[in-house]
């Protein structure tokens, strides 16, 4: 009796203070709106243009489209990532690839095998979600880890470390002995065959009632499943291969046979990937604090992401440091946010949608990412910078969306755009100041893997 009246009084709340739009409300909003003679030509715009032809602020289109650098890292070679979700991947090999140019200027263009080490990407990720089924078959299917794994089972996203992870286990190729397939650039549809299959799997090893190593005997067979439907798409990534190193004059240098760890060691530095720190601009954190991301990892055994939240003058400070030593880091940004794709433009000063549509857009940063609005969505490979007066006015950052988008396969942003959507940054350590270092030694802050910040997909 004492829990029915409870929900009486409960629902009796609700009645006085929420209300449903009703015939009085409705009323009320129709009285609100009566368009004036502008409103009604803007309505017939909207109707007939794409908004963002009509929001394009005309006055930016005037005038030099400045497109020069006080520090640059000299390339070679713009990627293509297609319709895919691995700029992560890309700008990763495009950080080791230039990483190679400095060891071998001499080089012709050249491109790692993204193929290769998204094959093993993929079957790292279906272990990592078998296991961690595994690891989780005693909570219930509403627990809100075991939620997160089968919502997501697999994804072809990812982050710097997973590349790190990967290329220490598994070496590189390079681009021509392993190409790239339909599949690889286009992953929609294969990912939609291995999350039905892991989900599947998942479900069957969750309802097992052998000991613990049947279960783990049971998903080692189930991975030569997936391992067989990766080979059908994405093609069986070599054990050895020869390779001939030509030069910009297209002489061969050498030819030697490889294996995948043998070629990575040969062509990329030792420390290309074990010596990086990872900074990120989060306002809605704690700054100066290190995070870590809940089974935000690529490989079982593996890393999670872990990162130091600083302000946006610190991330700074570091990129430039890097920069004027020739050495291009990877960034992570909210690409897609004022972007202006045909000049390869990023500027806060491209669209007005507030003077057509006669409403503000007030939400700072922190908002942005506290509502999901913002987020670190796309990686790319920062490469330039330009400073005035010792203060950073532009910068330019190399994509992998083909030679033919943006400027010259580049994009270029203001640094005004840089505050409100850069948010993440990987450096050489060297680059990074002594007390910003010094704090990566405290214990991390354990975030889940549904944290607002990790929910856009790179």
């Amino acid at each position: 009796m004492k829990k029915i009246t409870i929900l009486l009084a409960f629902a009796a709340t609700l009645s006085v203070s929420a209300q449903e739009i009703d015939s009085t409300l409705m009323e009320q909003l129709r009285r609100s709106y009566e368009p004036t003679a502008q409103e009604r030509a803007v309505r017939n715009a909207i109707g007939n243009v794409n908004m963002k032809t009509l929001v394009q602020n005309q006055e930016g289109l005037n005038g030099h489209f400045d497109t020069d650098f006080t520090y640059r890292v000299p390339q070679k070679g713009i990627t293509d990532q297609k319709q895919s979700g691995r700029c992560w991947l890309f700008t990763g090999l495009n950080i080791l690839r230039a990483e190679m140019r400095r060891m071998r200027p001499e080089l012709e263009e050249f491109q790692f095998s993204q193929s290769y080490l998204f094959f093993y990407d993929q079957l790292e990720k279906s272990n990592l979600f078998l296991q961690t089924v595994i690891d989780t078959r005693k909570l219930p299917m509403d627990d809100r880890k075991v939620e997160a794994l089968f919502h997501n089972p697999i994804s072809d996203g990812g982050t710097f470390t997973g590349v790190a992870d990967l290329v220490d286990k598994y070496g590189l190729v390079p681009g021509e002995v392993m190409h790239e397939t339909y599949n690889a650039n286009n992953t929609a549809q294969m990912h939609r065959i291995l999350a039905l299959k892991l989900r599947e799997f998942g479900l069957e090893l969750r309802e097992m009632k052998g000991s613990n190593s049947a279960v783990i005997a049971r998903k080692n067979e189930q991975l030569k499943t997936i391992y067989r439907l990766l080979c059908l798409t994405l093609g069986t990534p070599p054990q050895q291969f020869t390779w001939q190193e030509r030069n910009s004059k297209d002489s061969v240098v050498s030819c030697e046979t490889y294996t995948p760890h043998t070629f990575a060691e040969k062509y990329t530095p030792k420390h290309a990937l074990s010596d990086y720190i990872m900074l990120m601009n989060d306002p809605s954190r704690d700054y100066y604090k290190v995070y870590e991301i809940d089974m935000d990892r690529h490989v079982y055994e593996g890393h999670n992401w872990l990162y130091l939240n600083v302000p946006i003058q610190d991330m700074q400070e570091v990129a430039i440091n890097s920069l004027k030593d020739s050495v291009a880091m990877y960034i992570g940004c909210d690409v897609g946010k004022e972007l202006d794709s045909e000049r390869g433009y990023l500027s806060l000063d491209n669209y007005d949608y507030g003077a057509l549509l006669g409403v503000d857009f007030p939400m700072d940063k922190k908002q942005r990412v506290q509502s999901f609005a913002s987020g670190s969505s796309h990686a790319m490979t920062l490469v330039a910078v330009d400073l005035k007066d010792d203060k950073p006015v532009k910068w330019m950052v190399e994509n992998s969306w083909g030679a033919n988008n943006g400027y010259k396969g580049h994009l270029i942003m203001t640094d005004a755009w840089f505050h409100e959507y850069m948010f993440r940054l990987v450096a050489e350590r060297k680059y990074v100041p002594e007390r910003l270092q010094k704090m990566m030694r405290q214990k991390p802050v354990l975030l889940p893997s549904w944290d607002p910040m990790f929910m856009v997909e790179e």
